[in-house]
């Protein structure tokens, strides 16, 4: 969760300074959802993001350098610096893929589940995606198909209470968005998204219930983007009106997951804070050199436009 964090924030003044070209939709204070998750996976199990997936590439085994090259658009990036921030990929983690489009890698989830269901490999599938993504007809075409043939697949709503910046509110006649399950006879459970052990619990029970057979599963998890949609502040990029109120993001600042999570340790756990402090030094070191590895690395050649495309 650390480490999520640090890579996120450190993307705040190369966006703001113009380096960075490409757009970014930073995780910070989501990362007690990917963490959770992927803490109850195993490395050949495959999971699928969105346009907010750096947290979900990193909590699978994602390489830092390569995805702070991708986002820098560098050759040595995780998609060789074609893709950007969106577009993330680590196969040998089992990180099959990130796509900007709303929903767009929720059907694929299910597909990998399928195969997994026809090779009986024992893998289980996540699908990881927004709120947003529940306005979305494909969402409900891969419930149903994942219900009819109970494929092992885990469908993991982040519901950060906006799409884009409209409140879900105005979106939706009602907010409780694991109700969306429901009339498909999938295990659904609504969870506090910003605990950790909370969300690695239910993953686990999720996890374990797919593997046996007794899938799919949904989880709603509540949590909050503490920085803009797209870019470190939405008002700051001048492209948007962040309509947030300051004292719901107040509020949510206070539920911060890694600060939950610290005073836990601490308190429960009685790990020093010296410490946690040492962890997130070799963390801040790690990503400083993850960026001077990424200036330093060429961008793709034009020459080899065509490379790497399916047609």
């Amino acid at each position: 969760m650390q480490r999520i964090r640090a890579v996120e924030e450190s993307f705040v003044e190369p966006i703001l300074s113009g380096e960075i070209r490409c757009p970014v939709h930073l995780c910070s204070g989501q990362e007690a959802v990917a963490v959770g998750v992927c803490a109850a996976l195993r490395r050949t199990d495959m999971i699928f993001g969105s346009h907010r997936s750096h947290g979900h590439y990193l909590a699978k085994g994602g390489d830092l350098e390569q995805l702070v090259a991708e986002v820098y658009c560098r050759q040595s990036g995780c998609a060789k610096g074609r893709g950007g921030s969106m577009h993330l990929i680590a196969p040998e983690h089992g990180m099959l893929g990130a796509a900007p489009i709303v929903a767009g890698t929720v059907s694929l989830a299910a597909g990998a589940a399928l195969a997994a269901r026809v090779t009986g490999d024992g893998r289980v599938a996540v699908a990881f995606f927004g709120d947003g993504a529940t306005g979305e007809g494909v969402v409900f075409e891969s419930l149903n198909l994942a219900a009819l043939h109970r494929l092992p697949v885990l469908f993991v709503c982040e519901n950060n209470l906006y799409s884009t910046h409209l409140p879900i509110r105005e979106c939706r006649p009602g907010v409780e968005l694991v109700r969306v399950a429901e009339p498909f006879g999938i295990a659904c459970r609504q969870i506090d998204g910003n605990d950790v052990q909370v969300v690695l619990e239910a993953a686990s029970e999720a996890v374990l219930a797919c593997r046996a057979g007794d899938g799919p599963w949904f989880l709603e998890c509540s949590t909050y983007r503490l920085r803009g949609h797209v870019g470190p502040d939405d008002n700051i990029q001048g492209s948007h009106t962040d309509i947030r109120p300051e004292a719901e993001l107040a509020a949510w600042r206070d539920r911060d997951p890694i600060d939950r999570l610290r005073q836990q340790l601490v308190e429960q756990w009685e790990v020093e804070e010296a410490r946690l402090e040492a962890i997130r030094c070799e963390i801040e070191a790690e990503v400083v050199k993850a960026h001077e590895l990424a200036r330093s690395a060429s961008f793709p050649d034009p020459e080899e436009l065509t490379h790497h495309v399916f047609r």
